[in-house]
């Protein structure tokens, strides 16, 4: 089979790779039907993720059927059209048992694309099958269905719920990228007063705009600022940081106000300055985290019943084959345009009807 291959920053290739196969009876493969690319992929090619292995293939995203899976596999089964999660969970770790998936000590966590071969392939084995990937309803198209991967479970676990979003609250998402954007649409399910998207580039911040929020503020223009003025002084009750650079989170703890919250969601390949001498008189917490999707399948509901605008994150599609041109889009989004882009995708616009509606 084909996939797209790190060798080094700066070094990828779409190219022949051997076909995976199972290797534990808890493993499931999937043939990819439709991936994406994500803003980590493009830390991990820029070298800021050093533990990513020369040889690996990318991609922690995806889409697919079921084509075999091993003898402890109980939940799904060849055939079965399934979501595969970017964090895979033993199930049976510590962590695992409180539903922090995304620091699992059982052999999962963030490992697909990280630690062994991801999904930007044609074939790949995901591990512990049974709470790593979810089966799906025909009501949710492959090119919905894998933004709810990594991007929607991120920006609503780490960013909006870990921010402890609430209604009334002012929030300012810092960072109109998708995650960013997909913080701004899951926001908006806690009835917040207003919500402030900060971004550099125009097209991102009427992307924000169309997706629910009431201003909009260039990040170099003092965001800040406008900020006091909208809440009287006082400032964010919730800002969420989407982009990872130290220049964002300072700004970040500027904007919320005396018992607020700053809710880090970027992945930061350089050191960023904690400024305590401002901050330690003002009740401020800080979160930080990584995905664990154990509200996937709460979303998945959501996706179904058209209540997450998915696609209107989706800029750009491609067929699977062509994933150099994918990043070279992606990765130049000032000048593209890109917010997500799509790899290959089969439509399944079938409904299911549940049995007590026949």
């Amino acid at each position: 089979m084909k996939g797209y291959v790190f060798h080094g920053p700066g070094q990828s290739a779409w190219e022949e790779i051997p076909d995976p196969a199972v290797r534990e009876a808890t493993d499931a493969i999937v043939r990819v039907d439709a991936v994406t690319i994500c803003g980590t992929d493009l830390h991990i090619l820029k070298g800021d993720v050093p533990e990513v292995r020369p040889g690996t293939v990318l991609g922690h995203e995806a889409v697919g059927e079921i084509v075999e899976v091993g003898g402890d596999v109980r939940t799904v089964r060849p055939g079965d059209r399934v979501l595969v999660s970017c964090i895979s969970a033993c199930g049976r770790c510590r962590f695992c048992r409180e539903a922090m998936y995304g620091q699992c000590r059982g052999g999962g966590g963030w490992i697909l694309g990280h630690l062994i071969d991801g999904t930007q392939a044609e074939y790949v084995r995901v591990p512990y099958a049974d709470l790593s990937v979810h089966p799906l309803p025909g009501a949710v198209s492959s090119e919905d269905a894998v933004l709810l991967a990594d991007i929607f479970p991120t920006s609503y676990e780490v960013g909006v719920l870990n921010g402890g979003v609430r209604p009334g609250d002012t929030v300012v998402v810092v960072g109109a990228g998708p995650v960013g954007l997909a913080a701004v649409a899951t926001a908006r399910l806690f009835a917040p007063s207003r919500i402030v998207a900060v971004d550099v580039a125009a097209s991102r911040l009427e992307a924000a705009r169309k997706l629910g929020a009431e201003t909009v503020a260039d990040a170099r223009e003092a965001p800040e600022e406008l900020v006091a003025d909208l809440t009287e002084g006082l400032g964010a009750d919730v800002v969420i940081e989407a982009v990872g650079v130290p220049e964002t989170f300072e700004l970040c703890t500027r904007m919320v106000r005396p018992g607020g919250h700053v809710a880090n969601v970027g992945v930061h390949g350089k050191p960023a300055t904690l400024h305590l001498e401002d901050l330690w008189i003002k009740n401020v917490t800080i979160t930080t985290g990584l995905v664990d999707t154990h509200s996937t399948p709460t979303l998945l509901r959501m996706a179904a019943a058209g209540r997450l605008p998915t696609a209107q994150l989706i800029t750009h599609a491609f067929p699977l084959d062509s994933m150099q041109e994918a990043y070279d889009v992606f990765g130049n989004a000032a000048e593209t345009g890109a917010l997500k882009v799509v790899l290959g995708g089969q439509r399944h616009d079938s409904v299911v009807v549940p049995a007590q509606q026949r």
